[in-house]
């Protein structure tokens, strides 16, 4: 058994976990965060992608014991005080998802991509969420999701709300 202490959507955590453990399994049993899924199982489809120290990573492809001393943020983490994250809201408003099964992945690397691209256009848009996948939709609803929540996420555009945290290196 391996230590791990991580913070996860605020929450710090400090358990034994065998070596091999895959950090979605952790976040799912161990932690109860069923938002982050279980797609595919070798990190094609991107239903599993979470935030870890800032950037998406696809949590079926990391260890526990690789975020240990790490921040992991889940699709749970988002919100605040009852308030939905920009990006939550404009994939409800803009009917971006039909079965909702690859929603939380696709959020969390949208928000990412904001973060290193705060105004992309739709190329840039579909070229930053290319690594996870949606059987439903023909992605122009999730374009124009993300593309309204980085509208909201400029800075000013509601001046009465905190904004909201953004992965990625951009500010």
């Amino acid at each position: 058994m391996a230590q791990v202490r991580v913070t996860v959507d605020g929450v710090n955590y400090a358990d034994d976990v065998e070596p091999r453990m895959l950090l979605v399994q952790y976040l799912r049993e161990r932690l109860g965060k069923t938002g982050t899924l279980i797609g595919c199982d070798t990190s094609n489809c991107g239903a599993c992608t979470v935030h870890l120290n800032g950037q998406s990573v696809k949590s079926c492809s990391v260890l526990a014991v690789q975020a240990d001393g790490g921040e992991v943020t889940t699709i749970e983490g988002l919100a605040r005080d009852g308030q939905l994250h920009p990006m939550q809201e404009a994939f409800n408003e803009c009917h971006g998802l039909q079965c909702g099964y690859c929603t939380p992945g696709m959020i969390m690397a949208a928000i990412d991509l904001l973060g290193d691209n705060p105004d992309p256009d739709e190329q840039e848009v579909r070229e930053g969420i290319e690594g996870n996948l949606c059987r439903c939709t023909g992605y122009q609803n999730i374009v124009r999701a993300v593309q309204s929540a980085a509208q909201k996420m400029k800075p000013g555009a509601h001046a009465e709300q905190t904004p909201a945290p953004v992965a990625g290196g951009g500010n």
